[in-house]
């Protein structure tokens, strides 16, 4: 029985933390606050690039879902290279974009 709880301590500690946001709920967030560059689908808006001089990363490709949540909020509210921080958001609608952009994961 021992060897069983420490086992499963061990397991859930090397595992991902589930989403503490709502997808559903960041899907709105994020339509209202990143789309725009982003794109619909998360694979960014072609035009903008282009006059940005950017190169946008799909949101679902292995390298943007490799981040971890906190890297993902981290980059949300500060912003990261030409990206600006996305201002305004709460901490559970920040959590919210997280769990969605965990499920656009390719």
């Amino acid at each position: 029985m021992m060897k069983t709880v420490v086992f499963g301590c061990v397991l859930a500690a090397l595992l991902p933390a589930a989403p503490t946001g709502s997808a559903e709920d960041g899907k709105q967030v994020y339509n209202k606050s990143c789309r725009t560059c982003h794109g619909a689908d998360g694979n960014g808006n072609p035009g903008l690039a282009k006059v940005m001089k950017v190169q946008f990363r799909p949101l679902g490709s292995q390298e943007v879902q490799a981040k971890t949540d906190d890297e993902l909020k981290k980059i949300i509210t500060r912003g990261t290279g030409k990206m600006k921080p996305v201002n305004g958001l709460s901490a559970k609608q920040v959590d919210d974009v997280v769990a969605y952009l965990r499920s656009l994961k390719k």
